[in-house]
């Protein structure tokens, strides 16, 4: 009996071993300044062309639990540090090669495991005495830093001009915690806006926030207004449609009329209203009628409408 249960963990485990060197060794070659990029086909059906670990490892179906755990831990990795994750499945991979010829000599599996923990705290000691302290203030140590962290990406073709954006993104929004701390909050102060068209030289980091927008009369409201009073809307400017599905009948001609003048007397309060606080720039998360758009280029207001809850948030 003891004899099969042996033979079950030596097939197990070869089994595990060959699952994993298949994972460290596909995305091996994406590793290095020389490293060669994975076209993928997602679940989509849209082709992914990248050398991101952490990328690769998501778009993979894997059953086996063993190689489950290691795509949890590039994953892992990536939100932990952000970078490292194919080094990460690489040195796994690696360590599993090497534990292969203690496992074939009838090593019990917690003495490899004790013996990695071991390694793991003397590699910490090492790391504390070759660690260097880092001054976030002084530019061109953090842009060897970060051009060391995407060296790899095909990014790196342009130069110092995404490790440039990355550092003026951090230091814009980084706020200070107390005790020498800074949180950089990618959800609440970071948005990326991509525009079509134009190079890539052509990106920059704006110090505020941006709306991909043209104001609702081009030729009639300006576009440029220095220090502008801006009034935040999350209502439209237009006549409000009934909620359901409203019947009005009209036996004369001049019902009609009274009808339109109910609805621009509507908007005409709404706009005077607005136009009391003598604001620059109206941005309204809903529709914005032309009417309404009238009133408020008259009075020399420019207004963007049908904005985004976050960016109105932002």
């Amino acid at each position: 009996m003891i004899s099969i249960c042996c033979c079950h963990l030596s097939v197990q485990y070869s089994l595990t071993k060959i699952t994993l060197q298949a994972v460290a060794d596909i995305i091996r070659t994406t590793l290095g300044p020389r490293s060669m990029l994975k076209m993928l086909l997602d679940a989509a059906g849209g082709i992914v062309v990248t050398n991101d670990g952490n990328a690769i490892l998501r778009e993979l179906d894997l059953a086996h639990p063993a190689a489950k755990s290691m795509i949890e831990l590039s994953r892992t990795q990536d939100e932990e540090v952000g970078d490292g994750t194919t080094s990460v499945i690489v040195l796994a991979g690696e360590m599993l090669h090497v534990a292969e010829a203690f496992i074939e000599k009838n090593y019990h599996p917690t003495v490899i495991c004790r013996a990695y923990n071991k390694a793991l705290e003397d590699a910490i000691a090492v790391l504390d005495k070759i660690a260097l302290t880092i001054d976030v203030k002084d530019r061109s140590t953090m842009l060897g830093l970060v051009k060391s962290c995407i060296g790899t990406k095909f990014t790196s073709q342009f130069g110092d001009l995404i490790a440039d954006l990355a550092i003026d993104a951090t230091q814009t929004v980084g706020v200070d915690i107390g005790q020498g701390l800074r949180e950089v909050d990618i959800k609440k102060y970071i948005k990326v806006e991509k525009v079509p068209g134009g190079q890539l030289e052509d990106s920059k980091v704006l110090k505020g926030v941006m709306i991909n927008k043209d104001v609702v009369a081009p030729g009639k409201m300006k576009r440029k207004i220095v220090n502008p009073r801006i009034i935040l809307l999350d209502c439209p400017l237009e006549y409000k449609k009934g909620e359901n599905q409203t019947n009005a009948e009209l036996v004369r001609e001049e019902d009609w009329e009274v009808l339109l003048k109910m609805e621009e007397e509507y908007i005409e309060s709404l706009c005077s209203q607005i136009l009391k606080f003598k604001p620059d720039l109206v941005i309204t998360e809903k529709g914005l009628s032309d009417l309404a758009c009238h009133y408020l280029s008259k009075a020399g207001v420019s207004a963007i409408r049908r904005v985004r809850k976050t960016d109105n948030n932002r």
